[in-house]
């Protein structure tokens, strides 16, 4: 399904895409050379899964995004604190290719700029120039999940023209910060800047440090968890260069830019995000990059100091409503007929705070199921913090199903996803909202019966004549029972016994819906069963002679007619033959029904 994410992006991409200003690097002639103009956006979440628009799969080299994973490297093969000793993590305020240290440490400010970044990677443990590489291209590799490749004719262009870089070495060497030749160094700097990668890739990449340093594809660990802390504290405050405090302020990730055009920036525990596009700003920045960057930090609300606490996955539970079926008491033939086409109903429980990972989630799970989906069921009861995006995530989730015939039922009596239509109102073919979740898979499982229940169904309305427990008397017996029934009407919400009250009679019902309710020992109200017309209650305290054990609560208006406990007790002076009847027909469902409901007192705990 094409969700709501697939569509920001693409109109994130439309939006930046008639943006041509900037240059792309000429300092270095092979960059020169690229087709200014490709641009793409991926975004890849800590499960893997992979959006992306535009110029994705087009090769371009790494450039100076190579710099937090040199780093992160170097920090595996040396410790934190040798490599403190010779790089510090301050921001610099300079051009990325400025040839200074701090004039009080006489280090590099920090490892995103080309001082540090040639430090750390003369940092890097190996037998050989050769090994050394092929340990930071496997690290790479790591990250991305595939193996990267390098690219030749970059690395040439970049060796006959890193003059400057070279300079950079030899005042490395000079301090001390470099304690052997300074041109391995800068070399092997040059070569890590050659690996070539698509966007895709570098959304791979940033998902794995946001998947605390395990590769959310391939399983693989590229950084323990310690040092990916590090790495992505460093990136925050100095990967963007001079412009790092403009970028915290206004997108809010830790990033990486390079000269190449690509930017990567990372969502800890929640994605990572790649944007190609060679244009550079005067930082050295891709201009659409850092426009798509702030556009999707705004729209998808990404900024980390705003994410608190979200969770990998916002579903707590997931399952067909055959599964946890609802209260109400159904005919045989309906019972049938749920159990065969129960799975198109199903029921998403969530949790936590909704904020666009979480959301996204279950949003595309939830678009990936089958479309014979009937009914879908989402209860937010759980959830504590909703956002904007995730709002309109769900939004869009419910037209995209309700267009495929399915249709969604919100459990939210706080309205925190911010619909307040009651369940009684008209049917709304894109879904209604509940208080509770007993009442929405009631909802669900009415939903499947109307659109495949083939067969006599359970009656909205009976006549006084049609009730099961009257309707196999004569004419005349009918007729001499009638002044023993008397009617009544209760409105929604009225409560008709009390637990504890005693007999009050035999009570038929002949429209609307009541709902037995117990309190367990924790104190919690729970709903037992639901009654419909031609179903009656009462039978058990009237024959014997114990008070009602549930509340009885009107759920619709009702009407009913009751034989009230002095009438029962006259028809066996009055008309024995009617009370006989009476009772063999309760006697065919009462104690199938008090069974049922001594089943579901036992599961809460409720004492009988």
């Amino acid at each position: 399904m094409s969700n709501v994410v697939d569509a920001i992006l693409c109109r994130v991409h439309e939006l930046c895409r008639d943006d041509t200003s900037g240059h792309v690097a000429d300092y270095i002639p092979e960059l020169a050379a690229v087709m200014p103009d490709g641009f793409g956006i991926a975004l890849t979440t800590t499960d893997g899964y992979l959006y992306e628009v535009g110029d994705t799969r087009l090769p371009f080299t790494i450039q100076s995004i190579s710099k937090p994973f040199t780093y992160a490297l170097a920090l595996a093969d040396r410790g934190l604190d040798i490599v403190a000793s010779k790089i510090d993590v301050e921001p610099s305020g300079e051009p990325f290719n400025e040839i200074s240290l701090d004039p009080v440490t006489e280090r590099p400010r920090n490892p995103m700029i080309n001082a540090g970044a040639i430090t750390s990677a003369s940092l890097i443990s190996g037998r050989s120039a050769e090994d050394r590489f092929e340990r930071i291209r496997a690290s790479y590799s790591r990250y991305a999940g595939r193996s990267l490749t390098f690219n030749e004719s970059v690395y040439r262009s970049e060796a006959r023209t890193g003059n400057r870089n070279r300079a950079i070495g030899f005042m490395l060497r000079s301090f001390d910060i470099i304690d052997h030749d300074p041109d391995a160094a800068v070399d092997l700097y040059f070569r890590q800047c050659s690996i070539d990668v698509t966007a895709a890739d570098l959304a791979m990449m940033a998902a794995t440090m946001a998947n605390n340093g395990v590769n959310p594809r391939t399983r693989e660990r590229a950084l323990a968890p310690a040092l990916v802390e590090r790495v992505l504290s460093v990136m925050t405050t100095c990967g963007m260069y001079d412009g790092a405090g403009d970028w915290v302020a206004r997108v809010g990730l830790p990033a990486k830019s390079g000269v190449g055009g690509g930017i990567l920036a990372v969502l800890p525990g929640q994605m990572g995000i790649a944007v190609y596009s060679p244009r550079l700003d005067s930082h050295g920045n891709s201009v659409r990059g850092v426009a798509a960057c702030r556009e999707l930090s705004n729209r998808l609300e990404l900024h980390f100091l705003h994410v608190t606490r979200a969770a990998k996955s916002s579903i707590r539970r997931r399952y067909v409503v055959t599964e946890a079926p609802s209260r109400k008491r159904r005919s045989d033939v309906e019972q049938a007929a749920l159990a065969a086409v129960g799975d198109r109903a199903r029921v998403y429980e969530l949790h936590g705070d909704l904020l666009f990972s979480g959301a996204e989630t279950a949003v595309r799970e939830i678009g990936d199921l089958d479309r014979e989906l009937d009914a879908l069921v989402i209860d937010v009861r759980g959830v504590d913090e909703v956002s904007d995006i995730a709002r309109t995530m769900f939004e869009d989730l419910r037209r995209d199903l309700a267009e495929h015939g399915c249709v969604v039922g919100l459990v939210d009596p706080r309205a925190i996803m911010g619909h307040t239509t009651s369940s009684l109102d008209p049917a709304d073919p894109a879904g209604r909202t509940y208080s509770s979740l007993g009442a929405a898979i009631q909802w669900a499982e009415n939903l499947l019966l109307d659109r495949h229940c083939v067969g006599v169904r359970q009656p909205t309305v009976v006549t006084t004549a049609e009730h099961p427990l009257l309707a196999g008397l004569s004419a005349a017996q009918f007729e001499a029972v009638t002044p023993y029934l008397e009617k009544r009407h209760y409105a929604r919400g009225e409560v008709i016994v009390r637990h504890g009250d005693p007999a009050a009679g035999l009570f038929l019902m002949l429209r609307g819906e009541v709902t037995s309710t117990a309190v367990s020992a924790d104190g919690g109200k729970h709903r037992i069963t639901t009654l419909s017309p031609g179903m009656s209650f009462g039978e058990m305290p009237l024959l014997m002679s114990v008070p009602f054990l549930l509340d009885m609560v009107a759920d619709t208006p009702v009407d009913l007619v009751v034989v009230s406990t002095a009438h029962f007790q006259a028809l066996t002076r009055d008309a024995p033959e009617i009370k006989l009847a009476l009772l063999e027909n309760l006697a065919t469902g009462a104690y199938g029904q008090m069974a049922a409901v001594i089943r579901t007192l036992g599961r809460f705990d409720i004492g009988i």
